[in-house]
């Protein structure tokens, strides 16, 4: 299933398409590379990676210095009058209760759940996106045919008061021609309405305006049962892969807490240097003696040891952090049940949804085509008078509303299709087969920082990815709170993924 959904198919539509028309591939490539929800989680991923770097430096050497310049204001002859003193210390943990060791783990589990988030909402978005994209699509066809629809009453209308002038027709059959138009006219301003609320949603999630849209490419061959589907979804859903990594870390959470009942064992040197500027002589119990020898003005030490703390009661605290995390993990296990729950459900509603909507399809169809002939022998009975006016209305009508519902009923299934293949994780980005570029690449960013250990390591603050859709020179308070930015921190990590 990989990289085949709207591959071959996509090319076939752009080739066969009006030019400068806008392709599903086009607008889910847009969507990929400039939707802020998109944006947005992966910048929360960002920030776990980060994670890792915060684990393993408490595996780390820790070193601290500290300078001091003092005088003394009153002593009795034993202060130290005046003096600089500087020092050095350095220690090294050696044994922590693998509690280091835990940690990072558990970071390393939260990163892969936030990789599964970001592939849901991957999936979430693109599904989205595709729902106004066939929204977009129907309304079209909707508001057209209301639009000829209007036409049409309005071709019956002045053919019926031309046939009430010459007597041929009665003042009803006109005001039922009138009446009709006018409900045609009503029904045709709903549904721009809808289509225009259908371009701003679009708009919204894609992120420009739709322009002419092609038809969509076919979906990729979808189960054939629900609980085939069922069992796609319950292997690929990414929903569950991140619930399961989150009770993963959460389970190495309790062993992190459990190493505080453990002893900790470190490694420490230091070093330390007094200079008495000069003020030896205040440490002498007198005033000196000629030859006596005086303090040293400067001194200087180096200190090498091993220190171990060993808990022997900490009055309950650590038993109770255990039992905390330990019914922490407990809800998570809950909610991996109820994600299952909501899979399964979401992935049978789906299928249900697809197969009604493709069997409301056939059955249109046949109503569209049955519709027609109607309405053709209507108009032809109504000509040798054995119809009136108000059958040609109604059949006019019901065709009207079969095509409606026929429109309505394609898009159903597209939208519920492509949900489907979301729910069972085939709706991501390596899925799609986008072309506009290579794929974000989360991996990157994890390798670049998991190893770094500079305090003074930051980034740049970064202009924002995702596009904004306000009109031309309207205000932007989100850029006040943004502020300035360096040009080249929005480095894009995108490469291919392994």
């Amino acid at each position: 299933m990989r990289a085949v959904l709207l591959a071959a198919a996509g090319v076939a539509a752009m080739a066969a398409g009006s030019a400068g028309a806008e392709t599903l591939r086009q607008a889910l490539d847009r969507t990929y590379e400039t939707n802020p929800t998109i944006m947005a989680e992966r910048e929360r991923l960002r920030a776990l990676d980060e994670s890792v770097a915060i684990a393993r430096a408490a595996g780390r050497p820790q070193v601290s210095a500290n300078l001091g310049l003092n005088q003394d204001v009153f002593n009795t002859n034993s202060g130290e009058g005046r003096n600089f003193s500087a020092g050095v210390d350095v220690s090294y943990p050696l044994f922590n209760g693998g509690r280091v060791r835990n940690s990072i783990r558990a970071a390393d589990a939260r990163v892969e759940a936030g990789r599964a988030s970001l592939r849901a909402t991957e999936g979430d978005t693109f599904t989205e996106a595709v729902g106004f994209y066939m929204d977009v699509i129907r309304d079209r066809s909707i508001v057209a045919l209301n639009e000829n629809q209007v036409r049409v009453l309005q071709t019956n209308l002045e053919a019926t008061r031309d046939r009430f002038e010459v007597g041929d027709l009665t003042r009803t059959d006109v005001a039922q021609s009138e009446a009709r138009l006018a409900l045609a006219q009503s029904n045709l301003a709903l549904a721009q309405g809808r289509l225009r609320s259908s371009e701003e949603a679009y708009q919204r999630v894609i992120g420009a305006p739709p322009g002419d849209l092609e038809p969509p490419p076919p979906l990729p061959p979808l189960p054939a049962t629900a609980d085939e589907a069922v069992t796609i979804a319950l292997q690929n859903n990414p929903n569950l892969r991140a619930i399961t990594d989150q009770v993963r870390a959460a389970g190495l959470d309790v062993d992190v807490l459990r190493a505080d009942r453990l002893p900790t064992v470190s490694a420490v040197t230091s070093g330390d240097y007094l200079n008495r500027l000069g003020s030896a002589e205040s440490l002498l119990d007198g005033p000196p003696v000629p030859g006596q020898a005086l303090p040293p003005n400067e001194v200087a030490g180096v200190g090498v040891g091993v220190t171990a703390r060993v808990p022997i009661y900490q009055g309950g605290l650590v038993g109770a952090r255990v039992r905390q995390a330990q019914n922490l993990r407990q809800q998570l296990v809950e909610q991996a049940i109820e994600t299952e729950r909501f899979v399964i459900a979401r992935t049978r509603a789906a299928f249900a949804t697809w197969r009604a909507a493709m069997e409301a399809i056939e059955s249109n169809e046949i109503a569209v085509a049955a519709n027609q002939l109607a309405l053709e022998g209507t108009r032809a009975e109504q000509s040798v008078g054995t119809r009136n006016v108000l059958d040609v209305l109604n059949a006019e009508q019901e065709l009207l509303n079969s095509e409606v519902q026929l429109v309505t009923a394609r898009r159903d299934a597209y939208v519920a299709g492509f949900a489907l293949l979301n729910a069972m994780g085939q709706a991501e980005a390596e899925d799609l087969g986008l072309d506009g570029g290579a794929l974000y690449n989360p991996v990157a960013h994890y390798n670049r920082t998991r190893d770094r250990a500079s305090d003074w390591g930051e980034d740049a603050r970064r202009a924002p990815t995702s596009t904004r859709t306000a009109p031309a020179g309207a205000p932007s308070p989100v850029q006040q709170v943004v502020g300035p930015v360096d040009p080249r921190a929005n480095r894009p990590v995108t490469q291919p993924r392994q």
